[in-house]
């Protein structure tokens, strides 16, 4: 093993990395926007300096050895600190041409996606915005990897890894279409319980919630009737229907068509929460981002 730094060429750990996250020689040139045996001779290099195979090859790729994974976490912070060197002293959002990835539910798109975005087009016209779904296995990875920036999740979600910021604390409201025969005066917790329920889980096969919970407490019972896996659709159901649904307060705000009023038990809210790698902690852009999106998401 070589221990003189001056031999060690940057490419190489930056290579050694893509190596580490994708075990696969064609899919680390494709990120790296290099040929397969660019790819294969920067790794034959990287066994010579480190003397050791550092991959071995098996029938769906290749597994690392014990000392690329011993390596895994001291290359990325390398990397992550000679970005910052590399990232200008000052952010000028006005004229900054960037992608910021967020990962994101359709709760969150609308309660803290929307009026983020109102505000970035106005301070930071050329950043563009991408928002992909929230994948809970893969979360921890597509931080480290730079394949999104921040998470919007909730402390109980979110790998003790990686930085947070509470964003608010979120309540729950009931709402139904606005001629529903309910609507317009105090749900009673009699009529509440008797009403058919929406549900969203975004496991898709729940019928059960906090409302369920909170009901059990106190000796009661409610008929969850369906049960969806988005918020997208509700009001549609809602619409064409008499029954009812349980949301986040920042969901049902200024919905068209839609009577809110408060649910006649008393319910546990949530803390929506802003999540980042270390990778990007230090980043004055990123920085930036995420206070702009700490601002707009405390309107309330």
């Amino acid at each position: 093993m070589k221990t003189d730094i001056r031999t060690l060429d940057l490419n190489l750990l930056k290579t050694l990395d893509a190596l580490l996250d994708e075990r696969s020689v064609t899919r680390a040139a494709a990120r790296l926007s290099l040929t397969q045996p660019a790819v294969s001779g920067m790794l034959t290099r990287l066994r010579d300096y480190f003397a050791d195979p550092l991959f071995i090859r098996v029938p769906h790729g290749m597994v690392p050895t014990t000392r690329a994974e011993e390596l895994a976490a001291p290359v990325k912070r390398i990397l992550a600190e000679i970005d910052v060197l590399l990232q200008p002293v000052e952010f000028s959002p006005s004229t900054a041409e960037l992608i910021f990835t967020v990962a994101a539910t359709d709760y969150a798109l609308r309660a803290v996606i929307v009026p983020f975005l109102a505000a970035l087009k106005t301070r930071a016209p050329a950043v563009r915005l991408r928002v992909v779904p929230v994948e809970p296995d893969r979360l921890t990875a597509q931080l480290e990897q730079g394949k999104i920036d921040v998470a919007l999740l909730t402390p109980e979600t979110t790998p003790g890894e990686l930085h947070t910021r509470a964003l608010y604390d979120e309540r729950y409201v009931c709402m139904m279409r606005a001629d529903h025969p309910d609507a317009g005066s105090p749900l009673t917790l009699e009529r509440f319980c008797a009403l058919e329920h929406v549900l969203v889980s975004y496991e898709g096969e729940s019928f059960h919630g906090v409302t369920d919970d909170a009901l059990a407490q106190i000796g009661r019972t409610r008929y969850v009737g369906l049960s969806v896996s988005s918020f997208l659709v509700l009001p549609e159901v809602l619409v064409i229907s008499d029954m009812i649904a349980v949301v986040p307060a920042r969901m049902a705000e200024n919905r068209q068509g839609m009577w809110v009023c408060e649910a006649p038990v008393t319910l546990p809210g949530f803390t929506k929460s802003l999540a980042w790698h270390g990778r990007t902690h230090r980043n004055p852009a990123q920085a930036w981002l995420r206070g702009l999106m700490l601002e707009t998401s405390q309107r309330l």
